[in-house]
C-alpha cells in the first residue's frame, strides 16, 4: 500500500505511516504545490498511490467522473494531526485494505469511517 498525502495536511504523516510500514510520500515532494487536484489525482492514479486528504473537493472529482481510481481517503475533523488521527487512520487502513487496492473512497472522522466502492456512480431513483 502506498499513500500520497495532500499538501492540506502535514508531511509528519509521512514518518507516521512509514512507522507503520506503509510507503508514503507529502505531495510536496513530488509535486507541484500548487497543482490542481486533477493533477494530483492523475499521479496518484499512475503511479498506484491512495490520495490521503482533507480536501472535500477530490470525493467530487471521483462522483463527478465516476472514476474507478485512485482509491481516497478524506479526512473530515476540525484537528487533522497525526496525535490525533493516527490509529484512527491505521485502523481503516488496516480493516479496508482489499477495498482500497481494489478503488474506494474512505471518508474519516474521530469516531468512524465509511467507506463507498468505486466507481461512485448514481443510481436512478425507483419506487
Amino acid at each position: 500500500m502506498k499513500i500520497l498525502v495532500d499538501m492540506n495536511l502535514s508531511p509528519e504523516w509521512v514518518t507516521v505511516l512509514t512507522n507503520h510500514e506503509i510507503t508514503a510520500v507529502h505531495w510536496s515532494t513530488v509535486g507541484d504545490p500548487r497543482a490542481e487536484d486533477s493533477v494530483i489525482m492523475d499521479w496518484a492514479r499512475t503511479n498506484n498511490y491512495i490520495v490521503f486528504t482533507s480536501d472535500l473537493d477530490f470525493g467530487g472529482v471521483l462522483a463527478l467522473t465516476d472514476a474507478e481510481g485512485p482509491s481516497v481517503i478524506q479526512v473530515r475533523a476540525h484537528d487533522v494531526t497525526p496525535e490525533h488521527l493516527e490509529l484512527v487512520l491505521i485502523d481503516a487502513l488496516e480493516k479496508n485494505q482489499a477495498e482500497l487496492e481494489a478503488g474506494c473512497l474512505i471518508v474519516l472522522d474521530e469516531a468512524r469511517s465509511r467507506m463507498r466502492i468505486l466507481p461512485l456512480t448514481l443510481r436512478p431513483y425507483t419506487r
